[in-house]
């Protein structure tokens, strides 16, 4: 039981800590100029978390064999503790970024990073509870795991026969230890003598890997499912979701986060839809239609934020509320400035103050500082540096949950499954990881630099990029990723081995049709 609870503790840190970071970060941009006028720095931010998976990913393995599982968690927790601390106390940025670096329960955890960023939006230190009450759980499964001992599998491997015989005395019935040993013995013998079949080192583990042909076509399979699952743009939208709210014109971070509360819901549903649907209608189908409901999204969220953007409001050219040297400056030197709206002055680096009577009425563009915006809502106006008020915005958020719901129970669950399944078992760990590096490889390019090409291409420009991502790598998934629903090992490495015809639902072994 404190072994379930301790692991289900280390997949809900995770969430938790890949989720907060949206939330925290409308705050942390209140908080610091810096941050809030340079977009890379709020990547940074960001993407610290993913780059240190991509290290964890890459030797996790290496170091769980040399120093066992429970020393690793107890130093991950310790590390994890000491980071959101160091966040939460941050006074600059760069200390943040410092602290940062270090299936159904990641998905809660996320779900729970927005539901406590909304309890803390309206407190003193908004963004320092939400990044440092990560260290609470942290602390929990670094208590639990003081309490359980070090797996018998790494002690036998470590020959410490007797300590691991101990532990085993306390699991089984005295009469079972001597064949629980046995069994211990062999599986061992087993490891090392695969290990040493497919070779030593990670150059030749990785050489021997892409030499075999069942396991290179295994990983032209699961490498494809796990960067198609990234491009898809899901953690675009998992890391800047308050950010894409505001963008679809919710100016206040309570309501950017209360409204994303809701969509993040739909991911922890999907999660267990997939559960219910993986093993009755299998992978190939359950990717081809998240794929399908993801590009219909994205382009209908870039329809979305098309429309919002050519309907923006326009700008009060005679506001004598603000002294002229408030106004923007690239829009006194505007050769139209009559043309101007308030996308136009959000481009230009700007602030826009809404009209007080009525939000979709023309409002002022004012320079970007710290005292125009309180200015702004001292008057009791909205600001706006993101978005621009908009009366699509709410089928914006629907169609955010509506992505979200798309991509749960297909291309969020789905490619672990596919990689889990695909390899032989001599190779399942190789293949496994290499495929997991290039999810957070991924995972990282598109988080760092999600916002850079908001900038530089729109909302609508961004979700359509993603889309054409989606429909390529639909075309890979059909080509390239054959269905494993049913199927014993040896019926995978028969098809891999064989070759395979691809299907829209399921992949035939070739000459299957010709046989029957």
């Amino acid at each position: 039981m404190r072994l379930a609870l301790s692991a289900g503790t280390g997949g809900l840190l995770f969430g938790y800590d890949t989720g907060v970071i949206s939330g925290a970060l409308l705050s942390i941009r209140e908080d610091f100029e810096e941050v809030d006028r340079k977009t890379w720095l709020q990547e940074i931010i960001v993407s610290m978390t993913v780059a240190g998976a991509i290290v964890g990913a890459a030797i996790g393995g290496w170091l769980n064999d040399r120093f066992g599982g429970k020393v690793l968690i107890l130093l991950a927790d310790g590390l994890f503790a000491v980071g959101a601390l160091v966040m939460a106390f941050a006074q600059v940025p760069r200390m943040i970024i410092v602290g940062s670096t270090n299936g159904l329960l990641i998905t809660g955890g996320q779900f729970l990073s927005y539901l406590i960023n909304l309890a803390f939006t309206k407190t003193s230190w908004t963004w320092r509870w939400m990044l440092g009450i990560a260290a609470v759980p942290a602390l929990v499964q670094f208590i639990l795991m003081i309490s359980l001992p070090e797996s018998p599998r790494w002690l036998y491997r470590q020959n410490k026969v007797e300590e691991a015989r101990s532990i085993l005395e306390k699991i089984f019935p005295a009469n079972e230890i001597d064949d629980e040993i046995n069994a211990l013995k062999l599986s061992v013998e087993a490891e090392k003598a695969d290990k040493h079949a497919i070779g030593d080192s990670l150059i030749q583990k990785v050489k021997g890997a892409l030499s075999n042909v069942v396991v290179r076509r295994g990983l032209y399979a699961g490498i494809t499912v796990q960067v198609a699952q990234q491009l898809s743009g899901i953690n675009t939208v998992m890391y800047y979701s308050p950010t894409i709210v505001q963008f679809a014109g919710f100016a206040s971070n309570k309501t950017a986060m209360a409204l994303y509360l809701i969509t993040s819901g739909f991911n922890a549903v999907g999660s267990i839809v997939s559960m219910t649907f993986v093993d009755r209608y299998g992978r190939r189908r359950l990717m081809f239609i998240s794929m399908a409901g993801i590009i219909l999204c994205l382009v209908a969220l870039s329809i979305v934020f098309l429309e919002a953007a050519s309907h923006a409001p326009k700008i009060n050219q005679f506001d004598s509320n603000f002294p002229t040297n408030a106004t923007c400056p690239s829009y006194l030197s505007a050769p139209k400035p009559s043309s101007w709206n308030c996308m136009s002055c959000l481009k230009a680096g700007c602030g826009f103050c809404s009209n007080g009577a009525n939000e979709y009425y023309p409002g002022t563009c004012l320079a970007f500082t710290t005292d125009l915006r309180d200015s702004c809502h001292g008057q009791h106006r909205t600001w706006f540096r993101d978005g621009c008020p908009s009366k699509f915005g709410f089928l914006a958020v629907v169609l955010l949950g509506l992505y979200i719901l798309s991509y749960s129970p297909g291309m969020g669950t789905v490619p672990w499954i596919v990689n889990s399944e695909i390899y032989p078992l001599r190779y399942r760990g190789i293949g496994g990881g290499l495929a997991a590096v290039s999810n957070w490889i991924s995972n990282l390019i598109v988080s760092v630099t999600s916002l850079s090409l908001t900038e530089a291409l729109n909302s609508a420009g961004t979700f359509f990029l993603f889309a054409g991502f989606c429909i390529i790598g639909f075309i890979f998934i059909y080509r390239l990723v054959l269905e494993t629903k049913g199927l014993q090992i040896e019926e995978v490495k028969q098809m891999l081995e064989t070759g395979y015809k691809p299907g829209l639902l399921r992949g035939e072994l070739k000459g299957e049709t010709q046989s029957a």
